[in-house]
């Protein structure tokens, strides 16, 4: 079997979670006997090839498939994804403003169309052109690779746009794999309309939509409408191949307390910092770490200072790679108390390394954990008690990291892509 799947991001260039993600599901499908050409907008040649064949996105020139641009987009029954806010104008002058917008992004895309597009592979201000023009550089892919390949495979909301046109062009099915919503990333009432109408557009275009937790199934099925019959739930896994141990030099006493993620909204930070403080009041040797980089950064280290425990909360911004593996190394304990999350990786990877975990049960990766320790996002009481309970019971931390050690170590990539193989089985005609 042979899919062509579509990503934004592949190890070791990547900014998140779904990289990685892609990485051990493609090393995983390899040893099911998949083989995978791995479309991404901008590869740095350096990406492991070993188990996927990378597509660079940025080399390949839009150049089949038919005359004019209007013409792909009406084939592909494509609709171009573009910004139309102008405030202060009257409905009048905003309809030519609209108008002469709508036929520059046109033109734009008529200067382009026969050459190559250099993307940035980022998630800058421009996004939702780079989402649009990788549509159709995917279009032209798929084409060239038609004989290559038996199913679609398209990651997140950045890809769905593209596996759409892959499939009108082809006629190959569509499986789309849902790491994360609108509503994983904001509030519902403050979700990004753009990002819901393609989510949406790419549920519906799918001949099956899988989801990484029965969390994010339920979501798909409630908010977007999707058929409860088209949507299955395909746990994540994590690849521990090669980890070693790097034994970091501990520069405190202290017993140290990690948050490590994305600080934003849907990590729940603020619950991190005032369980931290409770926590503070009651014990005298412990640190609190918060490691990322986010929008509500600034917020964080403000709010850190209205409760007075800035000289035992650190920030360290975003770490990659093997400062990953120290900190989690320099941990006692790990905590996730996500308001919102698809599935979490982290929380693996912490308890891979022998650290006791605490997430919140609003967390998809909660639905196969049993060994790390639960509470709602919003419990601040709750979760400080969890913290007091593995900062201070040697034998209740012990028994948390030896399980939870166990546990993450048996969650194997092999087996997880072998339940994604039986969903392209199930739509490959």
């Amino acid at each position: 079997m042979r899919v062509l799947m579509l990503g934004w991001e592949f190890p070791p260039h990547i900014s998140g979670g779904l990289g990685t993600a892609c990485y051990g599901m493609t090393k995983g499908l390899a040893e099911n006997g998949v083989e995978v050409l791995f479309v991404m907008p901008s590869a740095s040649g350096d990406e492991d090839q070993t188990n996927a064949k990378i597509i660079n996105a940025s080399d390949v020139a839009v150049d089949v498939m038919t005359s004019t641009v209007d013409e792909f987009l009406g084939k592909v029954k494509f609709v171009h994804v573009g910004t139309n806010m102008v405030p202060y104008v009257g409905a009048e002058a905003f309809t030519d403003i609209v108008e002469e917008e709508r036929r520059r992004q046109v033109e734009d895309f008529r200067i382009q169309y026969g050459q190559k597009f250099r993307f940035s592979g980022k998630y800058g201000a421009n996004l939702m052109e780079e989402v649009a023009r990788y549509a159709m550089v995917c279009a032209t892919i798929a084409m060239q690779h038609k004989d290559e390949f038996d199913i679609i495979h398209a990651h997140d909301w950045l890809t769905y746009l593209a596996g759409i046109a892959a499939k009108e062009l082809t006629g190959k099915p569509l499986v789309i794999h849902v790491h994360a919503t609108s509503f994983d990333r904001a509030s519902d009432d403050n979700i990004d309309t753009r990002v819901y109408a393609i989510e949406k557009k790419g549920m519906a275009a799918a001949d099956k939509v899988m989801a990484v937790s029965e969390l994010t199934r339920n979501i798909c099925i409630n908010k977007y409408g999707c058929d409860p019959d088209k949507v299955v739930a395909t746990y994540n896994a994590v690849d521990f191949s090669g980890r070693e141990r790097l034994n970091p030099e501990r520069g405190v006493k202290d017993k140290v307390v990690t948050f490590l993620g994305r600080v934003t909204y849907q990590k729940g930070p603020e619950y991190f910092i005032e369980a931290a403080a409770k926590i503070i009041k009651r014990v005298d040797n412990v640190r609190f770490v918060m490691a990322g980089s986010g929008d509500m950064l600034n917020k964080c280290i403000r709010h850190v200072a209205r409760l007075g425990i800035s000289d035992r909360f650190h920030f360290t911004g975003f770490l990659r790679g093997a400062d990953v593996q120290k900190m989690f190394e320099l941990s006692d304990v790990y905590i996730m108390p996500s308001i919102s999350e698809p599935f979490g990786i982290s929380p693996l990877e912490a308890m891979q390394t022998g650290v006791p975990s605490i997430i919140s049960k609003q967390s998809g990766c909660a639905e196969i954990l049993k060994y790390a320790m639960k509470t709602d996002f919003w419990e601040v009481d709750a979760i400080a008690d969890a913290i007091y309970g593995l900062l201070k019971y040697p034998a209740l931390s012990e028994f948390a990291a030896k399980e939870g050690f166990d546990e993450v170590n048996a969650l194997k990539w092999t087996a997880a892509s072998a339940k994604i193989k039986e969903v392209y089985e199930s739509v490959i005609k």
